[in-house]
């Protein structure tokens, strides 16, 4: 794709690195094909190839406008385009800059701005996330439809598993996680402990950032990973285990994000190269089934299929242990979570939602499984079916 930025634009980091990103793009089109707004909505802007084009013009005319606001908000930032593109276009990173760009230039209504501000005031902190829940469980027949079905009464908090200081392993519990499902964490660390593998919990952890990147507030995502470079007790650890892959592929992320920060870059590449998926970490280990559950059908989340590139692991795992894998029409398909955008995004969420459920139930399994906890509470609102992490399963 031929581009024309003004030298203003170019002399930033996140302009040329746009640049680069727009002229690997030869607008093909396949990104459009995989792309679940697009067959949703039918329109070329709610498309990868349609919005790489907004982002060109909003550079190009140093202008950013509502049209481009509105499209870039629908896309779920799944990356299934970037799985298809036959040129390796990095579209998740040129969308970050896109609404950063936008978050900063195109005002929003105050009900929107109340929206984000609450997000990223409460849900990277599990406890007024756990204080917020509570309230809202009082209150939630008043609650809007979609975000009624995600409000539920936190589990206990369960003991902490047995934390060494001279583990090879730092154990993420992530913030939305560890508040409403917690048992994850518990589970793997036993699962772990049993095969001679010291688990360190994570003192001090802090959200990953996604949250902020999500909503276009770039600046606040680097301060959260700053955070837990510092606070985090990762130097002495070989591998910084996530169970949720929408931490997971930020954390991955952390030496891209923070390139031009000369003082943190070099600790978070090396933060980076240690952080690994629970299923890499357990792809030599032998499980045994869940005696509840035998048909499982699999959702793999889109940061996991297409942020990490991870496919495979978990179907061999749990075939291992003795799962039966249901067949799952369109496993590549975002189910419409996507972090915050069920919540901000509603009515296109709760479609992709039906359609997943579709899918996944097609063949009646026990269980449904997956790996990120945005995937699982958004899923299991829609069904009567168990939907679990998949690390629960393994015994």
């Amino acid at each position: 794709m031929r581009t024309s930025l003004p030298a203003a634009a170019l002399a930033t980091a996140a302009g040329a690195r746009a640049n680069d990103i727009l002229r690997s793009c030869v607008h093909c089109g396949f990104c459009n094909a995989t792309c679940p707004t697009y067959q949703l909505l039918g329109d070329e802007l709610d498309g990868p190839r349609g919005r790489i084009y907004l982002i060109k013009e909003m550079l190009e005319a140093g202008v950013a406008n509502a049209t481009a606001q509105t499209h870039l908000d629908r896309c779920l930032t799944c990356r299934a385009c970037e799985t298809t593109c036959p040129s390796g276009v990095r579209y998740g990173e040129l969308l970050e800059i896109g609404r950063d760009i936008v978050e900063d230039a195109v005002p929003r209504t105050w009900f929107e701005r109340l929206q984000r501000r609450w997000l990223k005031a409460v849900v990277p902190f599990p406890a007024r996330l756990r204080a917020w829940l509570r309230l809202g469980v009082v209150f939630r027949r008043f609650a809007p439809e979609p975000l009624r079905a995600l409000i539920a009464t936190p589990p206990p908090v369960p003991p902490h598993a047995a934390s060494s200081e001279a583990a090879s392993v730092l154990l993420l519990g992530g913030c939305v996680q560890s508040v409403m499902t917690p048992r994850v964490n518990t589970h793997l660390a036993s699962l772990l402990s049993a095969r001679g593998v010291a688990v360190r919990m994570a003192d001090g952890e802090g959200c990953c950032g996604a949250l902020a990147l999500h909503l276009g507030d770039a600046e606040a995502a680097r301060v959260a990973m700053r955070s837990n470079l510092e606070q985090l007790p990762w130097q002495g650890v070989e591998r910084i285990v996530s169970t949720a892959s929408g931490c997971g592929v930020t954390l991955k992320s952390y030496a891209q994000t923070l390139a031009e920060d000369e003082r943190s870059v070099s600790a978070a590449r090396a933060f980076a190269n240690k952080v690994c998926d629970v299923a890499e970490l357990l792809e030599g280990f032998e499980f045994k089934r869940h005696t509840e559950f035998r048909r499982v059908a699999w959702h793999a989340p889109c940061t996991l299929q297409h942020g990490q590139r991870l496919t495979g692991q978990v179907e061999t795992l749990l075939a291992r242990a003795g799962y039966e894998l249901v067949p799952v029409r369109d496993g590549h398909l975002c189910c419409g979570a996507a972090g915050a955008y069920s919540v901000l995004q509603p009515d296109i969420a709760t479609a992709l939602q039906g359609r997943k459920i579709e899918a996944l139930t097609e063949h009646r399994p026990d269980v449904v499984a997956t790996a990120n906890i945005g995937c699982q509470l958004h899923l299991r609102a829609a069904t009567d079916i168990p939907v679990m992490h998949w690390v629960e399963l393994l015994g």
